[in-house]
């Protein structure tokens, strides 16, 4: 395996979607993303695969859709993905959603 090093990612992006860990060779297996969704938006339903995720909300309000209905995300809080599970992130504010979605591959 090749050798990483530390290093800081800046999260001050207002883009909609910029990627922080792309796996390797940047890093061992983590990818993650910070996501921008203005109010009213969503980043489309989507299955997690063989990944589970974490969505680390930063600023704003939404709601995370999923098998088991729709469960509210705030700012400081975070909510859970388990693989092969189909779901959405929607903006349910009135300010943009500004989150962070951490991926790893489980098999």
């Amino acid at each position: 395996m090749t050798e990483t090093k530390a290093f800081p990612i800046q999260l001050d992006s207002e883009e909609q979607y910029k990627r922080l860990l792309a796996g390797p060779p940047q890093n061992h297996c983590l990818r993650s993303g910070l996501v921008n969704l203005l109010p009213g938006s969503s980043v489309g339903k989507h299955n997690t695969e063989d990944y589970e995720e974490m969505v680390i909300v930063l600023e704003g309000q939404g709601e995370m859709m999923g098998e088991e209905g729709r469960m509210a995300i705030n700012s400081r809080q975070a909510a859970y993905c388990p693989p092969h599970t189909e779901h959405d992130v929607l903006n349910s504010g009135d300010v943009p959603l500004k989150y962070i979605y951490i991926v790893n591959k489980t098999k």
